[in-house]
């Protein structure tokens, strides 16, 4: 989200309007990382209807890629863990849809940049967990992130707390046709991959389903007990 923040983007899902048009189940989940809006379709398990068995992420070697540091599907791993509904505030909610992938960004360079990420879905919130290896420190990011970004420490890692507003995907089931409008508000964390900031973050993101502004302490609990939990995570 950060990077795409500094270029005037958004992440989100937000809630379907009804009208003659026929929406129907209109809203899909979309995140923008470094230029490239990617959704989340391999590396998948969706919750099946009436099963009270939370969804679980897909464990291939395939998904695997060896020359990043750290997977997708290891992201879904670390993030989709049992008791991230009690750490988001809403302990009888279960993960519906659990997806870890690697988004490919091509620029015109001709260089291409791999983000690995997972996303986890609860009835109430949406969380998304990436991470970057750009050498810009969270320390100097902040300034592009708005007046509202408020620097924290997570784990002893230089973090900054702040908002983007969302953007809400509605597909008209009958045509075809996709429209796009406003969602509600994300609230997102940054932290340094290392101690001494130099270079590389994580990013923490949460946004509700009924565009209510998210719960600030939910972020931090999820983030303060998932990363450490993160392969190459370094103790501060």
């Amino acid at each position: 989200m950060a990077e795409q923040q500094i270029a005037d983007a958004a992440v989100g899902a937000g809630e379907p309007e009804k009208g003659p048009s026929g929406w129907g189940q209109a809203i899909a989940a979309l995140v923008v990382v470094g230029g490239l809006a990617a959704l989340l379709l391999s590396g998948t398990f969706q919750q099946k209807s009436g099963d009270p068995e939370p969804a679980e992420c897909h464990t291939s070697d395939d998904d695997v890629r060896p020359s990043k540091p750290v997977s997708g599907v290891q992201l879904c791993t670390a993030l989709n863990r049992a008791d991230l509904p009690t750490l988001l505030g809403t302990p009888t909610e279960y993960a519906m849809n659990a997806s870890g992938n690697e988004s490919v960004g091509n620029w015109a360079d001709g260089t291409k940049t791999v983000t690995p990420e997972a996303e986890v879905q609860l009835g109430t919130y949406t969380v998304n967990l990436s991470t970057s290896d750009d050498d810009i420190p969270v320390a100097e990011m902040a300034g592009f992130l708005g007046r509202s970004a408020q620097n924290r420490t997570i784990g002893g890692h230089p973090a900054v707390l702040y908002s983007d507003r969302t953007i809400a995907l509605k597909f008209n089931l009958g045509g075809g046709k996709v429209d796009t409008g406003p969602g509600g508000i994300a609230r997102s964390l940054l932290v340094a991959k290392d101690t001494k900031d130099g270079g590389g973050f994580y990013e923490v993101s949460i946004w509700r389903q009924d565009d209510i502004v998210p719960d600030d302490l939910a972020l931090l609990r999820v983030a303060e007990t998932v990363l450490p939990t993160v392969p190459g995570w370094t103790v501060g």
